[in-house]
Protein backbone atom coordinates (compact mmCIF):
# COMPACT_ATOMS: atom_id res chain seq x y z
CA UNK A 1 0.00 0.00 0.00
CA UNK A 2 2.74 2.36 1.04
CA UNK A 3 4.45 1.46 -2.38
CA UNK A 4 1.08 2.53 -4.09
CA UNK A 5 1.23 6.06 -2.11
CA UNK A 6 4.12 7.11 -2.68
CA UNK A 7 4.23 7.22 -6.32
CA UNK A 8 3.07 10.08 -8.47
CA UNK A 9 0.47 9.89 -10.97
CA UNK A 10 -1.33 12.54 -12.91
CA UNK A 11 -3.01 13.99 -10.56
CA UNK A 12 -0.40 14.86 -8.39
CA UNK A 13 0.98 16.17 -11.08
CA UNK A 14 -2.16 18.47 -12.30
CA UNK A 15 -1.91 19.81 -8.86
CA UNK A 16 1.42 20.66 -8.72
CA UNK A 17 0.85 22.63 -11.89
CA UNK A 18 -2.11 24.49 -10.99
CA UNK A 19 -0.88 25.15 -7.69
CA UNK A 20 2.35 26.30 -9.19
CA UNK A 21 0.64 28.67 -11.49
CA UNK A 22 -0.86 30.43 -8.27
CA UNK A 23 2.05 30.14 -6.26
CA UNK A 24 -0.47 29.86 -3.20
CA UNK A 25 -3.60 28.96 -2.30
CA UNK A 26 -6.53 28.69 -0.09
CA UNK A 27 -6.84 25.51 1.83
CA UNK A 28 -10.24 24.55 0.59
CA UNK A 29 -9.58 25.68 -3.11
CA UNK A 30 -6.51 22.82 -2.30
CA UNK A 31 -9.25 20.57 -1.52
CA UNK A 32 -11.11 20.93 -4.77
CA UNK A 33 -8.34 21.10 -6.91
CA UNK A 34 -7.46 17.51 -4.99
CA UNK A 35 -10.94 15.88 -5.48
CA UNK A 36 -10.91 17.32 -9.39
CA UNK A 37 -7.59 16.11 -10.02
CA UNK A 38 -7.95 12.44 -8.90
CA UNK A 39 -11.60 12.46 -10.56
CA UNK A 40 -10.03 13.44 -13.78
CA UNK A 41 -7.03 11.00 -13.33
CA UNK A 42 -9.43 8.09 -12.10
CA UNK A 43 -6.79 8.13 -9.17
CA UNK A 44 -8.34 6.87 -6.00
CA UNK A 45 -9.75 9.92 -3.87
CA UNK A 46 -9.84 10.18 0.04
CA UNK A 47 -11.36 13.66 1.47
CA UNK A 48 -9.02 13.73 4.56
CA UNK A 49 -6.41 12.63 2.70
CA UNK A 50 -4.76 15.82 1.13
CA UNK A 51 -1.78 15.85 3.85
CA UNK A 52 -0.50 12.44 2.65
CA UNK A 53 -1.31 13.63 -1.15
CA UNK A 54 1.27 16.18 -0.82
CA UNK A 55 3.73 14.97 0.66
CA UNK A 56 3.70 12.03 -2.10
CA UNK A 57 4.23 15.18 -4.04
CA UNK A 58 6.87 16.89 -1.57
CA UNK A 59 9.37 13.15 -2.09
CA UNK A 60 9.19 13.53 -5.50
CA UNK A 61 10.32 17.55 -5.45
CA UNK A 62 12.95 17.29 -2.53
CA UNK A 63 15.57 16.35 -5.21
CA UNK A 64 14.97 19.57 -7.43
CA UNK A 65 14.67 21.58 -3.59
CA UNK A 66 11.44 22.35 -3.82
CA UNK A 67 8.49 21.68 -1.63
CA UNK A 68 4.43 22.32 -0.68
CA UNK A 69 4.27 24.00 2.63
CA UNK A 70 1.31 24.67 5.24
CA UNK A 71 0.91 28.09 6.59
CA UNK A 72 -2.19 30.40 7.82
CA UNK A 73 -3.41 33.18 6.98
CA UNK A 74 -2.48 35.70 9.99
CA UNK A 75 -6.35 37.78 9.35
CA UNK A 76 -8.58 34.78 9.46
CA UNK A 77 -6.66 31.45 10.61
CA UNK A 78 -7.53 29.69 7.19
CA UNK A 79 -4.69 27.14 6.08
CA UNK A 80 -3.02 28.24 3.04
CA UNK A 81 -0.53 26.13 0.73
CA UNK A 82 2.51 27.98 -1.28
CA UNK A 83 5.10 25.92 -3.06
CA UNK A 84 8.30 27.36 -1.72
CA UNK A 85 11.71 27.00 -3.34
CA UNK A 86 14.29 25.42 -0.68
CA UNK A 87 17.52 26.22 -2.87
CA UNK A 88 17.55 29.84 -1.94
CA UNK A 89 16.76 32.03 0.48
CA UNK A 90 14.21 33.72 -0.70
CA UNK A 91 15.48 37.24 -1.17
CA UNK A 92 18.22 35.92 -3.53
CA UNK A 93 15.20 34.37 -5.01
CA UNK A 94 13.21 37.53 -5.51
CA UNK A 95 16.33 39.24 -6.94
CA UNK A 96 15.43 37.74 -10.63
CA UNK A 97 12.26 39.73 -10.74
CA UNK A 98 13.21 43.15 -8.97
CA UNK A 99 15.98 45.31 -9.65
CA UNK A 100 18.29 46.55 -6.65
CA UNK A 101 16.44 49.24 -5.33
CA UNK A 102 13.26 47.62 -5.39
CA UNK A 103 14.71 44.69 -3.60
CA UNK A 104 15.96 47.37 -1.33
CA UNK A 105 13.05 49.03 -1.21
CA UNK A 106 11.21 45.63 -0.11
CA UNK A 107 13.68 44.89 2.42
CA UNK A 108 13.24 48.50 4.42
CA UNK A 109 9.51 47.49 4.32
CA UNK A 110 9.84 44.38 5.82
CA UNK A 111 12.14 45.96 8.54
CA UNK A 112 9.32 48.46 9.13
CA UNK A 113 6.41 45.52 9.66
CA UNK A 114 8.57 43.31 11.83
CA UNK A 115 9.91 45.81 13.97
CA UNK A 116 6.28 47.36 14.41
CA UNK A 117 3.90 46.28 17.35
CA UNK A 118 0.93 45.47 15.62
CA UNK A 119 2.65 43.49 12.11
CA UNK A 120 2.22 46.51 9.75
CA UNK A 121 3.80 49.79 8.09
CA UNK A 122 1.69 52.63 6.53
CA UNK A 123 2.24 53.55 2.75
CA UNK A 124 3.28 57.07 4.36
CA UNK A 125 6.74 55.55 6.48
CA UNK A 126 7.25 53.36 3.69
CA UNK A 127 6.97 55.74 1.43
CA UNK A 128 9.41 58.19 2.94
CA UNK A 129 12.06 55.30 2.71
CA UNK A 130 12.16 55.70 -0.98
CA UNK A 131 14.38 58.60 -1.35
CA UNK A 132 16.84 57.50 1.39
CA UNK A 133 17.49 54.04 -0.50
CA UNK A 134 21.84 53.71 -1.09
CA UNK A 135 21.25 51.72 -4.50
CA UNK A 136 19.13 54.30 -6.10
CA UNK A 137 17.05 56.70 -4.95
CA UNK A 138 13.34 56.44 -5.78
CA UNK A 139 10.49 59.03 -6.47
CA UNK A 140 7.71 58.86 -4.27
CA UNK A 141 5.29 57.81 -7.47
CA UNK A 142 7.81 55.40 -8.57
CA UNK A 143 7.88 53.52 -4.84
CA UNK A 144 3.88 53.73 -4.80
CA UNK A 145 3.94 51.46 -8.01
CA UNK A 146 6.44 49.05 -6.80
CA UNK A 147 4.33 48.38 -3.79
CA UNK A 148 1.63 47.58 -6.06
CA UNK A 149 3.55 44.80 -7.64
CA UNK A 150 4.70 43.50 -4.38
CA UNK A 151 1.33 43.19 -3.47
CA UNK A 152 0.20 41.36 -7.26
CA UNK A 153 3.24 39.46 -6.08
CA UNK A 154 2.14 38.39 -2.73
CA UNK A 155 4.70 39.21 -1.03
CA UNK A 156 2.61 42.13 0.87
CA UNK A 157 -0.70 42.93 1.34
CA UNK A 158 -2.82 46.11 1.94
CA UNK A 159 -5.60 46.97 3.59
CA UNK A 160 -6.61 50.80 4.04
CA UNK A 161 -2.90 51.81 2.89
CA UNK A 162 -1.24 50.05 6.23
CA UNK A 163 1.01 47.06 4.79
CA UNK A 164 1.74 43.69 5.90
CA UNK A 165 3.57 40.49 4.68
CA UNK A 166 1.65 37.85 2.35
CA UNK A 167 0.63 34.67 3.48
CA UNK A 168 2.67 33.11 0.75
CA UNK A 169 5.71 36.03 1.97
CA UNK A 170 5.35 34.42 5.24
CA UNK A 171 5.15 30.62 4.46
CA UNK A 172 8.29 31.22 2.19
CA UNK A 173 10.52 33.33 3.77
CA UNK A 174 9.66 31.99 8.02
CA UNK A 175 13.34 30.73 7.92
CA UNK A 176 14.95 33.56 6.93
CA UNK A 177 12.61 36.16 9.28
CA UNK A 178 13.91 34.02 12.00
CA UNK A 179 17.28 34.41 11.68
CA UNK A 180 17.46 37.75 10.32
CA UNK A 181 15.18 39.14 12.95
CA UNK A 182 16.54 36.77 15.79
CA UNK A 183 16.04 39.72 18.49
CA UNK A 184 12.43 40.97 17.17
CA UNK A 185 10.99 37.65 15.72
CA UNK A 186 9.06 35.75 17.44
CA UNK A 187 7.09 32.30 17.02
CA UNK A 188 3.29 32.04 18.16
CA UNK A 189 2.91 30.27 21.29
CA UNK A 190 0.13 28.16 20.23
CA UNK A 191 0.71 26.92 16.64
CA UNK A 192 4.22 27.21 16.91
CA UNK A 193 5.03 29.13 13.01
CA UNK A 194 5.95 32.63 12.90
CA UNK A 195 3.59 35.62 13.75
CA UNK A 196 4.29 38.92 12.31
CA UNK A 197 1.09 40.17 13.36
CA UNK A 198 0.02 39.12 17.34
CA UNK A 199 -0.74 40.00 20.35
CA UNK A 200 2.04 39.86 22.94
CA UNK A 201 1.63 39.76 26.76
CA UNK A 202 2.58 42.38 28.72
CA UNK A 203 4.02 40.29 31.86
CA UNK A 204 6.08 37.64 29.98
CA UNK A 205 6.67 38.89 25.78
CA UNK A 206 5.35 35.67 24.40
CA UNK A 207 3.22 36.45 21.30
CA UNK A 208 0.08 34.45 19.55
CA UNK A 209 -1.34 35.29 16.32
CA UNK A 210 -4.94 36.75 16.48
CA UNK A 211 -6.57 33.78 15.21
CA UNK A 212 -5.07 31.83 17.67
CA UNK A 213 -5.30 34.07 20.91
CA UNK A 214 -9.38 33.92 19.69
CA UNK A 215 -9.27 30.21 20.01
CA UNK A 216 -7.11 29.99 22.94
CA UNK A 217 -9.49 32.05 24.69
CA UNK A 218 -12.75 31.15 23.80
CA UNK A 219 -13.23 28.58 25.93
CA UNK A 220 -11.56 30.48 29.42
CA UNK A 221 -13.95 32.40 31.38
CA UNK A 222 -11.02 34.80 32.50
CA UNK A 223 -8.27 35.21 29.78
CA UNK A 224 -4.65 34.38 31.50
CA UNK A 225 -1.54 33.79 29.41
CA UNK A 226 -0.64 30.53 28.53
CA UNK A 227 2.68 30.98 29.44
CA UNK A 228 2.64 33.21 32.95
CA UNK A 229 -0.38 32.36 33.62
CA UNK A 230 -0.92 36.37 34.33
CA UNK A 231 -4.14 37.87 32.95
CA UNK A 232 -4.32 38.70 29.53
CA UNK A 233 -5.20 42.91 29.42
CA UNK A 234 -5.14 43.06 25.73
CA UNK A 235 -8.55 42.88 23.80
CA UNK A 236 -9.79 39.80 22.68
CA UNK A 237 -10.28 39.36 19.02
Amino acid sequence: NTVMAAQMTDAHRRFLQVLMSHGIMEGSEARKLHRRCCEIHKVYYAHDKLDDFISTINSHLQPLFMQIRKGMSEGDGRAHYALVNLAETEITKMASDYTENELELFRKTMDLIILSDNGFASSTDILNLADQLKTKKMKKKEAEQVLKVFVEDKWLSEKNGEYTLHTRCIIEMEQYILSNYQDTARKCNICHSLAIQSQVCESCGIGMHLPCVRKYFRAQTEPRCPQCNDFWSLDIP
